[in-house]
């Protein structure tokens, strides 16, 4: 029986050739996108949970609230915090402490050999690898990172550092981290690297043990309880039977002991809590290896949305071509055939569809994977022969035809034999249901492709506004590169002297951020106000006597040439909160800052330092040459930017020649600002065109369809006297009711989504509502066009050939 309902099954769809392919290819893509976005999930939702007792992992995170300040979480904590943590909070079964090192310099001793800068690097615990359990080729796990100056290497580095070496012969011997100072570790342990996907990308474990100095506590930021920094992590194990709320609990009885504020202080509330393990790759990472679950959740709802267009696509075109197999239906009746039985044949053929529809499927998803690897996790592939990938291609054309074939199925095989041998399938004048459903999936159809155009038009439109924007600086032909982390200032100002020199260049600085930067540094200022101060919430940046001349800020009052340590440099906004009125009285004025007293010597225009999305805050430029971190190059206008590019680099690597960081153009890492903005843009672009294409599928389908059940009707109209205008109009004013509903449903939520997103940006675009009427214009244009392409064939065919049988 099952062979025999697939038979008939695969007859039906070589039968009826436009149809089968509309479904399949409008189901094919749908699939692919679940498919491709079904992967993305559970690669995110793979990460770290292969570690033992994970369930019983935490890493402790740092909340500051300070009020109207706002409250900013942390991935750090402070470092006596790790001290005390297992001994003051019950239940903490292993403490597990890192403490990641940046950009530090890896080297062998001697000036034998430098392996470049690496962020794969951390201060580690002897209780880190008890929480991590490591396979260990070589060392002793419980006395590896006891002593100070050790180091436990990884199989991949030891590869690196040490090639065609086994793990026993590299015990003893030495490397260099050079990071603000030059630590000398011998090798007490060699370990594998995971091979499952895990956000702890580290390769080489210093011992915690070595930062023991006060000197070496106090730069590293170990030293206070006020001082967190997301470079200090805390991982614990608890006990079994122990809950996470009681260790959060516990660890406000921590903060009340240790954290109360002093006389004086700013107040402000700090809170310790867990994170779970399974929790960590969405949140803060080590090296930007996170998913953000609300981008997850986006893709997802974009994912269904595009297979329930799909699906209601199958539906409506299946139940509009009902008609068609009603006299096949009762003649199946009449000779005995059960309605369970026509049930199971019609859901066979919504089967074979949905298979075919999977292994087209297949093909696309390797398409789109391709098209969007840019916006897809880093590493991320697809293991066709996985077993959740197995289990999608099982059950999702199961699901798919459960859900989509059971109402055309049941519509079919509901008809009264003798009804539909003579063609009555429902009385004249009674309500239609499958009429009514088809209209209202055309509805939601045509809805969901209006609102895509609309949001996609106005990201467009927002993002080509603010990038459009004046900055308050001169972003063209600046160049700039990293320098080295507590770099030599003699070296720094030697390359910004030999820099200064070329030809091709106009002129450089050096400052500890660029003008314009995702980072942020803030303090606070205070203002003398008669007898007492007022206090201002400032951005800070650290800069030299060029940076204000290089990157074209214009100078209101005074000068910008900041090189003295009790100088500073303010911006419009930093008068205005001061209650400054004139721009050359504030020249000359004391303001305190870092706990002295500074003098402003100039006022400069306000600029844009970081993205539009906020507003420009009072800005104070100060000169601390020991942090400075990079350097800024003006070129001459007309040059040769790739020459001067490779020009710049040379002389890069004549003063840092183990450094491998190379120039970057200033105008592309503005840009990078609103890089996740695009990529939004585009991916919501991609589904808008993957919307309207079903969409367009499904008009084409159905009106295909019903004005063939009309072309009788056409012909008598013809020969009454109907003008091909007049046919026209009657056959697509029903669709642009339709388009009209489908706007007044698609408007509102459009409305919201877009208002919301534009909340986050201070620069922002009104409302373009005829962008919302031009969307709904543009949908009913192409519907249009496909009715009015059927309309305009089936007008023009002979009526004495349409009427002949009358």
């Amino acid at each position: 029986m099952l062979k025999n309902y697939f038979k008939i099954a695969w007859r039906n769809l070589l039968r009826n050739k436009l149809r089968t392919a509309i479904h399949i290819l409008g189901l094919s893509i749908g699939i692919a996108i679940c498919f491709v976005i079904f992967n993305v999930v559970t690669h995110s939702y793979s990460f770290d949970r292969f570690h033992e007792d994970g369930d019983r992992i935490y890493r402790i995170n740092t909340l500051t609230d300070w009020g109207d300040g706002g409250s900013f979480p942390n991935s750090g904590v402070p470092g006596p915090l790790g001290e005390v943590i297992g001994d003051e909070v019950p239940g903490v079964e292993q403490t597990g402490r890192l403490y990641t090192m940046y950009n530090a310099m890896v080297a062998l001793p001697g000036g034998q050999k430098a392996f470049g800068r690496s962020d794969k690097l951390t201060f580690a615990n002897p209780g880190f690898f008890g929480i991590f359990p490591r396979k260990w080729l070589a060392g002793n796990p419980q006395s590896a990172l006891k002593e100070p100056e050790s180091v436990v290497i990884s199989e991949r580095s030891m590869h690196k550092y040490f090639p065609g070496s086994d793990a026993s012969d590299v015990l003893g011997q030495e490397l260099l981290y050079i990071d603000s100072d030059t630590i000398a570790a011998k090798v007490t342990g060699v370990i594998t690297d995971y091979e499952e996907n895990t956000d702890f990308i580290f390769q080489d474990f210093v011992s915690f043990s070595t930062i023991r100095t006060e000197e070496q506590i106090s730069w590293y930021g170990l030293h206070e309880w006020n001082s967190v920094n997301s470079s200090s992590q805390l991982f614990v194990k608890l006990a079994p039977e122990v809950s996470a709320a009681s260790v959060d609990e516990a660890l406000k009885s921590v903060v009340a002991k240790h954290m109360k504020p002093e006389e004086g202080e700013e107040e402000y509330a700090t809170t310790f809590f867990t994170e779970p393990l399974a929790e960590i790759h969405f949140g803060q990472t080590y090296a930007d290896t996170g998913t953000s679950k609300v981008f997850l959740k986006g893709l997802v709802y974009i994912g269904l949305i595009i297979l329930v267009l799909a699906s209601l696509n199958f539906v409506n075109l299946e139940t509009a071509q009902a008609i068609g197999r009603a006299k096949e239906v009762g003649i199946r009746k009449t000779i005995g055939g059960t309605r369970l039985q026509l049930v199971s044949q019609f859901l066979s053929e919504t089967f074979l569809i949905l298979v075919f529809s999977t292994v087209l499927a297949l093909v696309l998803a390797v398409g789109v994977r391709l098209a969007f690897r840019d916006y897809l996790p880093e590493g991320f592939l697809i293991d066709y022969s996985s077993p959740s990938n197995l289990l999608f291609y099982l059950a999702f054309p199961s699901l798919i035809t459960a859900v989509t074939g059971i109402y055309p199925a049941m519509v079919l095989s509901k008809y009264d034999p003798q009804r539909a041998l003579k063609g009555e399938l429902h009385r004249a004048g009674k309500f239609s249901l499958g009429v009514f459903l088809r209209k209202n999936l055309t509805v939601v159809q045509l809805s969901s492709s209006i609102a895509f155009v609309i949001l996609v038009l106005v990201l467009n439109h927002q993002l080509k506004f603010v990038t459009s924007q004046p900055l308050g600086f001169d972003k063209e032909a600046v160049m700039y590169t990293r320098l080295p982390f507590m770099s030599d200032p003699d070296k720094m100002l030697q390359l910004q002297q030999r820099i200064s020199q070329e030809s091709s260049v106009m002129g450089a600085s050096l400052s500890g951020s660029l003008v314009s930067s995702m980072g942020l540094w803030t303090s606070d200022a205070h203002v003398p106000v008669d007898t007492t101060e007022k206090q201002i919430y400032v951005q800070v940046m650290n800069v030299d006597s060029s940076f204000v001349s290089v990157n074209g800020i214009p100078i209101l009052a005074g000068n910008a040439s900041i090189d003295k340590a009790d100088e500073i440099v303010v911006n419009e906004n930093f008068l205005k909160e001061a209650g400054f009125t004139d721009k050359e009285k504030a020249v000359g004025s004391q303001v305190r800052f870092s706990q002295e007293q500074k003098t402003i010597i100039g006022v400069i225009g306000n600029f844009h330092s970081r993205t539009m999305r906020e507003e420009i805050k009072p800005l104070l430029l100060t000169y601390n040459p020991e942090y400075f971190q990079t350097i800024s190059v003006k070129l001459n206008a007309g040059q040769n930017l790739a020459a001067a590019k490779e020009s710049l680099e040379q002389l890069y690597r004549g003063i840092y020649p183990y450094e491998e960081a190379g120039f970057s153009f200033l105008d592309e890492e503005i840009e990078r600002f609103y890089q996740e903005d695009e990529k939004i843009k585009n991916v919501l672009g991609f589904a808008c065109g993957l919307a309207i294409l079903i969409s367009c599928m499904g008009v084409f389908g159905l009106s295909s369809y019903t004005i063939a059940q009309r072309t009788k009707e056409i012909g008598i109209r013809k020969v009454l006297g109907a003008s091909l205008q007049q046919i026209l109009l009657l056959t697509t004013k029903e669709y642009m009711v339709l388009v009209g509903i489908s706007f007044l449903l698609a408007a509102y939520p459009s409305y919201y989504l877009v208002a919301e997103w534009l909340k986050d940006f201070q620069t922002r675009i009104a409302m373009p509502y005829l962008t919302f009427v031009g969307a709904g214009l543009g949908i009913l244009a192409i519907c249009m066009l496909i009715v009015g392409l059927h309309s305009y064939i089936a007008a023009q065919t002979n009526p004495a050939k349409v009427l002949k049988d009358e």
